[in-house]
């Protein structure tokens, strides 16, 4: 694929992969946001309030 190259171990099995940033930066920006997302699904949430709240509160001290 134009574009994406992959490195290889000494067996011969794809190990790693380098993207040009130019073609695809976009979409592997998109493909790494969701991965993020992935692995933040288990986390706790926060109430819109709080963290709301939260910001106010440290923008006042260094205000």
């Amino acid at each position: 694929m134009k574009g994406i190259q992959y490195i290889t171990d000494d067996e011969g099995k794809k190990s790693a992969v380098v993207i040009d940033l130019k073609t695809y930066g976009e979409q592997l920006e998109d493909f790494l946001d969701g991965l993020e997302a992935e692995q933040r699904l288990n986390e706790p949430g926060e109430e819109y309030k709080t963290v709301m709240d939260r910001i106010i509160q440290s923008k006042k001290g260094n205000g």
